[in-house]
């Protein structure tokens, strides 16, 4: 067994207003399911489908109070499109987030709400995932973290060292996963997390077994009676596994 992840999740403080933002950086559609959520896909996009990761804004209470562990990297065409891109977000309301790197060649921002993220120069790698080129999740062990997630999903493992780990999924279409090592410790509750979604004809409550067997652990964030199960990964990463379908 297996299981697809499907979208990623963001908390926000105003789901509309930081929706229509992710909304016009990644030029997807906005619709909403209901009254704090608001769901980002590509134009005529039908869902779940590889060749994107869906965003989902959820309105929380809490504010950002630390640098986020899960982040979102852009991709660019060509030095012109970086930026003219940049110059866009800037227009739509993202703000530099320059934590003291060296010279690089990509663009630090931050969304309204703080999130941080990158605007990536060209590269040969990102050319045809879509606007959204990677997921990155900070960790500790980029190793134990790629072995993880591959056995946890149907994404595959692209290249990994110690410092990093590239999964994709195994139709070699959309954003890449990337962990990438870190020294600073987990201390709240991601702000963004990953969902996956069980094939249409498997067990949710097996699934979630398998992943727990795998070193997954359960996660009570408050959540109550919901549909979903929220695990958190080996190094406490919570997700979700939603429903089959």
């Amino acid at each position: 067994m297996a299981t697809r992840l499907v979208q990623i999740a963001m908390n926000a403080q105003d789901d509309a207003a930081l929706g229509r933002f992710w909304a016009q950086a990644l030029g997807w559609q906005a619709s909403s399911e209901g009254p704090g959520v608001t769901n980002l896909e590509p134009e005529g996009f039908s869902y779940p489908d590889p060749i994107a990761l869906c965003v989902d804004v959820l309105r929380v209470p809490e504010p950002k109070t630390v640098r986020n562990r899960v982040r979102v990297d852009l991709a660019t065409t060509s030095t012109t499109h970086l930026a003219e891109l940049v110059a866009r977000l800037k227009d739509l309301g993202a703000t530099p987030a320059d934590r003291g790197q060296a010279d690089v060649p990509w663009a630090a921002l931050a969304d309204p709400e703080g999130n941080e993220f990158r605007v990536l120069e060209p590269r040969a790698l990102y050319r045809d995932t879509g606007p959204m080129a990677a997921v990155l999740l900070d960790c500790a062990n980029p190793r134990a973290m790629a072995r993880f997630w591959s056995d946890a999903t149907d994404w595959t493992v692209h290249e990994v060292t110690d410092e990093h780990a590239l999964l994709r999924s195994s139709e070699k279409v959309g954003p890449y996963l990337e962990f990438v090592r870190s020294v600073e410790v987990k201390t709240v509750k991601n702000r963004t997390h990953l969902d996956l979604r069980p094939y249409p004809d498997d067990d949710q409550a097996a699934e979630a077994d398998r992943l727990r067997s795998l070193g997954a652990t359960d996660v009570d964030l408050g959540q109550g009676d919901v549909p979903w199960t929220v695990l958190a990964d080996p190094e406490g990463n919570e997700f979700c596994v939603l429903t089959p379908g």
